[in-house]
């Protein structure tokens, strides 16, 4: 079975540091953007991305703006997007699904609840 390749964007590299770690230790590839615009040529190059973890609260285009473009693209629209967001305010989960992410982790992230958002959205 091919081995399931995770890509993060996530404009804070400590962030995709801490991610990283965790998700290698737990037997998964993974790749990483600091933008979106660099997580889109990375998903034109790889068409194996099993899921994208996207961070909402991002400069120039943050990642409601980065899931609607995902969602217009033909080569992108079926790739599962986490958000995972500081924002863990009332409403903030149902923004995000609304906006077209498959599901929602918040930080401080809880690896038992990413981990198993993972494994539901990459079957």
């Amino acid at each position: 079975m091919p081995q399931k390749l995770i890509l993060i964007i996530d404009d804070d590299s400590r962030n995709i540091f801490a991610l990283k770690a965790v998700l290698k230790a737990k037997g998964f590839d993974c790749l990483s953007a600091l933008s979106a615009q660099e997580g889109f040529s990375i998903l034109e190059k790889h068409s194996n991305v099993a899921i994208v973890l996207m961070d909402m609260m991002m400069p120039d285009m943050d990642g409601y703006q980065a899931i609607a473009t995902m969602k217009k693209s033909a080569k992108m629209q079926d790739i599962p997007v986490l958000a995972v967001t500081a924002q863990a305010m009332v409403g903030d989960k149902e923004r995000c699904l609304s906006a077209g992410a498959s599901g929602y982790v918040s930080k401080p992230i809880n690896v038992d609840e990413l981990l198993m958002q993972i494994e539901n959205f990459t079957k």
